[in-house]
């Protein structure tokens, strides 16, 4: 083919063309990244460049049932270094060193690390208002201060296994710290600083604030008051008996909320990192496992009435033993109580009278209502590590376990299971779901967020049923066994447990768990108690629920009941009075009268009363106890003195 020059002239026109398209197609995405995709590419590029410095928002408090904050978050700045952003480190950490109060080697090895951020920590943490002023006056080219909080705990170690513990970032690792760490640890924010990929600012950013979201707080049912009450018990018990553990709850059985759980040994969530692990990871309230001796006889003694196996004024015979299996089980009073209508035999805690109640029930008809009552499953109570508890699987069930389950021995079960199981019997029968947080409240606006309304679970015996039962276990208090929970003014209903303790296969000699479980008042329950002492260790006085743990009951509830208002009355059945009961008497008033006159009167009042004289004066102008107080006999009382007597007197 020729080449002329008009075919020159097309191929180079053609050429030109090609070469201005691809120009124009060049120019076109040009513009379109420039200008269409600019706020996308930028968005893409400041991603790439985008560094955080965590801001963690401020952990809710937990409070008690009437609002108290027991655990709360104190925040202070602190100081956190970007190590790539610091050209002249040697400077920057003589800068530093004497606000921190930190050798300057020691702030330079911070600096010098390989890491995208550092804390300088120990000086740097948790500075004071007045330091951290002097570390942002300074102006230090990668150093920043970010808020950091701090668990704070007024009231030391109160409700410690209820409440838990948080770790070094501030997340909760057992108790409601844990259970409820979402709702607590809110959102984290942060501070939003550009840097290239060696870590280095970019010239002409500025930093951003994405601001945290606070944590809601936990309001819990514990109240505070009943539980120094019961911190109180056990700290008397560890004093007189020296245990090797207690656990005591005191639970509200028509709802289920528990206002009161502590075990010893206990620790202070401050610093929890200075006691063993197993004091802070397990809440023996939910989490031990035992055998619970007499106390379970409750549950026998409810499906024996339910299925009408007995009425308690059947009569039964006891001569201290019972034959089961070619096994003889001994009542622990030797020789037995002999001829005694079964509501002798709950008042006496009658082991062969129990075994009779379970060949009456069988094994069926036993075993359904100990898990109708709870046992055997967790009772889904909102704290992590609850325990399920032993039964004996139905098929192993003879009559030697048949006879020794009925009386609490063989099964093992938790504390809180047993606080449930009463708290039916004084709820009408029926069995509530327990609960430790009642509200989740919003710290801004203090509205309610969230709150936990009672659960029941199932009726477990009829109203009637419960009705009896509760009697039979007020005369326990009254008449029996139970005597030291007795409380003059209020209706007391519980029963005894003495349990020994199995170890190898073996039960331990001397080794007992003694326990009471009370309910009041009898004929309108508002409180169910129960302490657990894992081997007391008492000087001169037998090992028995009812002598240790019974009287432990009995002052947890009268304070408690006279702390929420309930009012004493004299109903109900009187305490049959044995040898070495405390005698309650009626204080004289002596106000208003002279010493003289005042000191005639307890010399001549026939219950004893000592009297201790306060200040100076002719008369009486006030006395504590107040006059018509019921106190045991020969209690001492102080008159206050006064030269005039006082108005109401005259």
């Amino acid at each position: 083919m020729r080449v002329t020059p008009r075919l020159i002239r097309r191929r180079l026109s053609l050429l030109l063309l090609c070469l201005l398209l691809a120009i124009g197609g060049l120019v076109g995405r040009l513009m379109y990244i420039q200008v269409v995709q600019a706020n996308w590419l930028g968005r893409q590029a400041r991603e790439l460049w985008s560094r955080n410095i965590p801001v963690q928002g401020v952990r809710g408090s937990i409070l008690d049932s009437r609002g108290q904050a027991i655990v709360y978050t104190a925040t202070a700045l602190t100081v956190l270094a970007v190590p790539s952003q610091i050209s002249d480190k040697v400077t920057t950490a003589k800068a530093l060193s004497p606000i921190l109060g930190m050798p300057v080697d020691a702030i330079l090895a911070k600096l010098q690390k390989k890491a995208s951020m550092v804390y300088i920590n120990p000086g740097g943490r948790r500075l004071t208002d007045a330091k951290a002023e002097q570390v942002r006056s300074l102006k230090l080219a990668g150093i920043y201060l970010t808020e950091e909080g701090r668990r704070v705990y007024p009231y030391a170690d109160l409700a410690a296994s209820v409440v838990g513990i948080t770790g070094g970032d501030g997340q909760g690792l057992t108790g409601i710290e844990r259970e409820y760490d979402k709702v607590l640890s809110g959102k984290r924010g942060a501070i939003l600083y550009y840097a290239n990929n060696k870590g280095q600012r970019m010239p002409g950013e500025g930093d951003d604030f994405l601001p945290p979201v606070n944590g809601d707080d936990v309001q819990l049912t514990i109240d505070k008051s009943i539980q120094e009450y019961v911190q109180r018990e056990i700290e008397r018990v560890v004093a007189e008996y020296n245990p090797d553990k207690v656990t005591a709850i005191v639970a509200n059985p028509r709802t289920g909320a528990i206002l009161a759980m502590a075990n010893y040994p206990t620790f202070n969530p401050a610093d929890w990192r200075n006691y063993p692990a197993s004091t802070y990871n397990h809440n023996l309230a939910i989490w031990q496992t035992f055998e619970p001796g007499s106390t379970f006889k409750i549950v026998t003694l409810s499906a024996a009435l339910q299925e009408h196996k007995v009425n308690l004024s059947d009569k039964f015979y006891d001569p201290g033993y019972y034959e089961v299996a070619g096994h003889r089980i001994r009542c622990w009073k030797a020789g037995g109580h002999g001829s005694e209508s079964y509501l002798n035999v709950v008042e006496n805690s009658c082991n062969p009278g129990f075994i009779a109640l379970g060949e009456r029930l069988g094994k069926d008809s036993l075993f359904s209502y100990i898990k109708k009552f709870g046992f055997g499953s967790k009772t889904g109570i909102d704290l992590p590590g609850e325990g399920n508890g032993i039964l004996f699987k139905l098929n192993k069930v003879g009559p030697l376990e048949l006879a020794t389950t009925s009386f609490g021995q063989g099964v093992s079960v938790t504390p809180i299971q047993q606080v449930m199981a009463m708290s039916a019997i004084a709820n009408g029968g029926k069995l509530m779901r327990p609960y430790v947080v009642q509200d989740i409240i919003n710290p801004v606006n203090h509205q309610v967020v969230d709150e936990t309304k009672p659960t029941e679970v199932r009726q477990v015996i009829t109203p009637q049923v419960a009705s009896e039962v509760r009697g039979a276990l007020e005369s326990v208090v009254a008449n029996g066994s139970g005597g030291g929970a007795y409380i003059d003014g209020y209706r007391v209903a519980g029963k005894t447990g003495t349990a020994q303790v199995a170890k190898n296969g073996r039960y331990e000699s001397g080794h007992y768990i003694v326990s009471f479980i009370g309910m009041a008042p009898a004929n309108n329950p508002q409180l169910v108690a129960y302490i657990a002492i894992d081997y007391p260790r008492p000087k001169n006085q037998p090992v028995f629920g009812g002598v240790i743990a019974a009287p432990i009951v009995g002052r947890i509830l009268a304070d408690s009941l006279a702390h929420m208002g309930v009012p004493k009355s004299n109903e109900g059945p009187a305490k049959r009075l044995r040898w070495g009961d405390v005698i309650p008497v009626s204080l004289p008033n002596f106000v208003g009268l002279t010493l003289k006159q005042a000191q005639a009167l307890a010399i001549s009042n026939s219950s004893q009363i000592k009297t201790t004289l306060v200040g100076s004066g002719k008369y009486v102008v006030a006395q504590a106890p107040s006059g018509g107080s019921r106190v045991p006999e020969g209690s001492t009382v102080r008159l206050i003195l006064g030269d005039e007597p006082p108005a109401s007197a005259n």
